[in-house]
């Protein structure tokens, strides 16, 4: 697997020179956002993109988002995805019987540092949920894909493109206090969306029109009723992700900016997928005008 962290300047097979002015239909790119069961918002976007006809040429996600970016560049249509993601995740049945292959092979493994909060493994379990044709590595893809972790002691961005898929998605996905880390070439890596959340950055150059679904959400007030420990923990993550996007959004904005309403879902909330899929149906709808919209102002732009 190789990475390419993200201080380094531009990424390996990344144009720098846009691509508006062609004279030809606008070529989209998309970033998928990290949240955990939020992300489950973007087989909606998925199904739009299928049903406007729009093939990116590259997609770029984040945690949850390298997930659903891996099954869209690996061919999936949004409806096979929605399919296997209410059939796998939507019985309590099926979801343990996939934990259960997901455990450690022994008890040694188990008990190598403790046990503790945090000692799932992130890569055993994507084998477990994940569809069967996602491959093995990205030069497998269809779609050129872009995945974030964070290097914990390195205090920055990896950014991968090539190598073990699983690996990849497992180091974007290593949410701390769910996943272990991911070692990798030296290095300890964590969830992407810890430095990256939504990036849209990463597709710069690469399409004329760039769309960037932001699945974060914000901490709902509950009333009276005490906050634990972890739902203080993931609501001060959603927090700081949010003040990142919005750093970044001064920088450099996507022609399209989505947010789907999922602030009330809680970030391990995937055995509710079908409550997910209908709270959030209305972001089909919103991305369809939206693109729209883009390809309007291009085509003023073209001429």
């Amino acid at each position: 697997m190789k990475a390419t962290a993200a201080d380094t300047g531009m990424r390996d097979g990344m144009s720098a020179t846009p691509l508006s002015g062609s004279g030809g239909a606008p070529r989209f790119a998309i970033a998928f956002g990290g949240g955990g069961a939020r992300g489950l918002a973007h087989i909606h976007v998925i199904e739009a993109l299928d049903e406007l006809g729009i093939r990116p040429v590259a997609i770029a996600g984040s945690s949850i988002g390298s997930i659903m970016g891996a099954g869209m560049a690996a061919g999936m249509a949004g409806a096979e995805i929605r399919e296997f993601a209410v059939s796998n995740l939507g019985r309590s049945s099926e979801v343990m019987s996939r934990m259960w292959r997901a455990r450690p092979e022994t008890f040694a493994e188990m008990f190598a540092s403790g046990v503790r909060l945090g000692q799932f493994n992130a890569e055993r379990v994507l084998h477990a949920f994940l569809p069967d044709v996602l491959p093995a590595t990205f030069e497998e893809l269809g779609i050129p894909l872009y995945t974030t972790a964070t290097d914990y002691f390195g205090h920055r961005e990896v950014v991968f493109s090539e190598g073990d898929l699983f690996q990849a998605m497992a180091a974007s996905s290593a949410l701390p206090a769910v996943f272990r880390p991911i070692r990798h070439a030296g290095r300890i890596l964590i969830d992407g969306g810890i430095v990256n959340p939504v990036p849209f950055d990463l597709l710069e150059g690469l399409a004329d029109i760039i769309i960037a679904i932001d699945v974060i959400g914000a901490p709902v007030d509950q009333g009276e009723r005490r906050l634990s420990s972890v739902e203080l923990l993931f609501g001060a993550s959603q927090i700081m992700m949010e003040s990142i996007v919005a750093l970044k959004l001064k920088r450099t904005q996507p022609q399209v900016m989505l947010r789907p309403p999922v602030s009330h879902i809680g970030v391990l909330d995937f055995l509710k997928v079908e409550r997910v899929l209908d709270e959030t149906a209305g972001i089909k709808d919103e991305l369809k005008q939206a693109v729209d919209a883009a390809i309007a102002r291009f085509g003023r732009v073209e001429t």
